[in-house]
């Protein structure tokens, strides 16, 4: 074989085992990973993120959803009242669901009815509650971010979520290093 064309097949070999080490190097820096942006604060929209969470953590997958703008109303927690706060935020509370249960559906929501309905039906079929979703979740380890941002902005107040395990305020960057080492991202 001519000395030219040896040369040039052992720098393609030098040059593939290189990107061989690069795309290792690449898929290790992923860790077992899911996370999710919880951004609708739809009923349907929230049972499915909850149903993937705990499904994922079930499977020993690391869980961290990022809740934010609607989606945080599914953090509310009915029974706190929180005083002090000005017009807008109060108009915000009173707009928004006052937690997981009394969020609405996304489509045939038909005037309340719809929410009534699936809750009925998921029990028939034995799918767990909301609550029975959200207590799993922090028993199985789902970290919860609320995105601090967001809470401002509606005048939301940390005194007015629920009580859960690993739940804790953050911004965008919190989720985007979690997105980034993250296997999956999921959207909302």
């Amino acid at each position: 074989m001519d000395k030219n064309i040896e040369d040039q097949i052992k720098d393609l070999q030098k040059q593939i085992n290189e990107l061989n080490e690069r795309t290792t190097d690449i898929e290790d820096s992923h860790k077992d990973q899911l996370a999710l942006v919880v951004f609708s604060g739809d009923m349907d929209k929230i049972l499915a993120a909850m149903i993937i969470a705990v499904g994922a953590a079930a499977m020993d997958t690391e869980v961290k959803m990022f809740f934010t703008f609607w989606g945080i109303a599914a953090l509310r927690d009915k029974s706190k009242r929180v005083k002090h706060k000005d017009f807008m935020s109060k108009m915000f509370g009173m707009m928004l669901p006052s937690g997981k249960n009394k969020l609405h559906l996304s489509k045939m929501n038909m005037e309340g009815l719809g929410p009534v309905m699936i809750k009925r039906l998921m029990k028939k079929q034995h799918v767990m509650s909301l609550d029975d979703m959200f207590e799993q979740a922090g028993e199985l380890g789902v970290e919860i971010n609320i995105c601090q941002m967001s809470m401002d902005l509606m005048g939301l107040k940390k005194d007015e979520m629920i009580d859960y395990p690993d739940l804790s305020y953050a911004g965008v960057a919190t989720f985007l290093a979690d997105a980034g080492e993250s296997r999956m991202q999921l959207f909302i």
